[in-house]
């Protein structure tokens, strides 16, 4: 699916109840609202103004740096006032810590005014991180695209529709205090993304050709140097995500683990690397398909490549063919994903999920208490709807 969400941060004092911050997560700061109480074990320990963190007791706190934890949502928390008369432009690299949120049609808006606009009214929302599509593949010219294909040859394109316009989207996230995780290819059709590849480089054939296709993975290992070294020294970029929900049918789960290996080792050190995976688990013989491993992922093994350094996970239980009883599948589907998190120690992120249902309210009160309860680092639900993208762009999961 396409991916924009507001932070859910603002949303959790929505549910009545407190717990205790997990290992790694935020327990204080300049303007931070949340708890303060550490689980067992735990010690709050001052990291700079702006952040402390919950670790355990025996640990000691790294020096101050220029690098920033992730706060609440990513950045260092601040009220909506306080960020309506000064924001906080990005200034240091993101490490793991806590957690962040989503946007994919930023960079198709038409003007930089609309750019700045739907930025102040996400940033309002309070959100400071964003996740919006770093690809766009065409065979011709057509709105703001960064690869045209001609036969098997792609050109990245540079210009004033191309890189230059997500500068703009970059320069605008910064002057609004907000960061971007940038997925660079697509598993789905929309913007062209991975079956623009086997269709220009080999003509057609099987989805797993880009993940073994030596031209192919070459292809995109040249794209992914073009576009990551363009931003390698900028902070306002949160992450890269090798991929929006890598999926291989019919393949052994090795085929996406392998690709994910060698595609991660070769992303610039500065910035965090995800998958962007939906965190299909390989459970051969389970009743319930995002666990049966069919589509070749294994968000275990995922989990444990050393080069990513966090994990993802998206929920649509409806669309996954799971239309009664979602709520409480849901409320699993998380303390699953978040049992990962703390078997392999790295941060995971549910980020996007939705239903259409009339009782979305109440289904996302019960998800949003399995995020705090289980500990996972953080949520990010689909989709966004502000006045400058208007209807376009809303599938019917948007919330404004």
């Amino acid at each position: 699916m396409k991916s924009i969400a507001l932070c859910v941060v603002s949303l959790l004092s929505l549910v009545p109840f407190v717990v205790g911050v997990s290992e790694w997560g935020q327990c204080g700061g300049r303007n931070y609202s949340g708890s303060t109480s550490c689980d067992s074990g735990l010690t709050c320990v001052y990291i700079n103004e702006w952040y402390s963190q919950c670790v355990k007791a025996t640990a000691t706190a790294p020096p101050p740096s220029s690098t920033s934890s992730i706060g609440s949502c990513g950045l260092p928390s601040q009220s909506s006032s306080s960020q309506s008369s000064s924001t906080s432009v990005p200034t240091g690299f993101v490490k793991t810590d806590g957690q962040r949120t989503n946007a994919y049609w930023l960079a198709q808006l038409g003007s930089t005014s609309l750019i700045q606009q739907a930025l102040a009214e996400i940033a309002q929302a309070g959100s400071n991180v964003l996740r919006v599509w770093g690809w766009n593949d065409v065979t011709s010219p057509s709105g703001t695209y960064y690869q045209l294909w001609n036969g098997a040859t792609p050109t990245i394109n540079y210009g004033a529709d191309g890189l230059q316009k997500f500068d703009t989207v970059v320069a605008s996230a910064k002057a609004a205090g907000i960061r971007l995780v940038v997925p660079l290819t697509n598993n789905w059709q929309d913007y062209g993304g991975m079956d623009r590849y086997i269709s220009q480089i080999a003509g057609g054939g099987q989805h797993s050709l880009f993940y073994t296709n030596t031209a192919i993975k070459n292809a995109y290992k040249n794209y992914v140097n073009a576009f990551v070294t363009r931003y390698k020294n900028e902070p306002t970029i949160f992450s890269w995500e090798l991929a929006n929900e890598s999926r291989c049918n019919g393949c052994s789960a090795s085929v996406i683990t392998a690709w994910a290996k060698e595609m991660s080792a070769s992303i610039d050190p500065n910035h965090m690397v995800a998958l962007g995976d939906e965190g299909f688990f390989n459970q051969p013989g389970s009743s319930s398909y995002p666990y049966q491993g069919g589509e070749g992922v294994d968000f275990t093994a995922n989990m444990a490549i050393l080069t990513l350094d966090y994990g993802t996970f998206h929920m649509y239980p409806i669309g996954w063919g799971i239309t009664s009883g979602y709520q409480a599948w849901g409320v699993q589907w998380i303390n699953d994903h978040a049992a990962v998190q703390k078997s392999v120690n790295k941060p995971v992120i549910i980020e996007e999920y939705g239903v259409t249902s009339s009782d979305r309210p109440s289904v996302y009160a019960a998800w949003w208490k399995a995020v705090e309860t289980s500990g996972l680092a953080g949520d990010q639900y689909w989709q966004a709807a502000t006045t400058a993208s208007g209807s376009g762009y809303n599938d019917g999961y948007g919330i404004s």
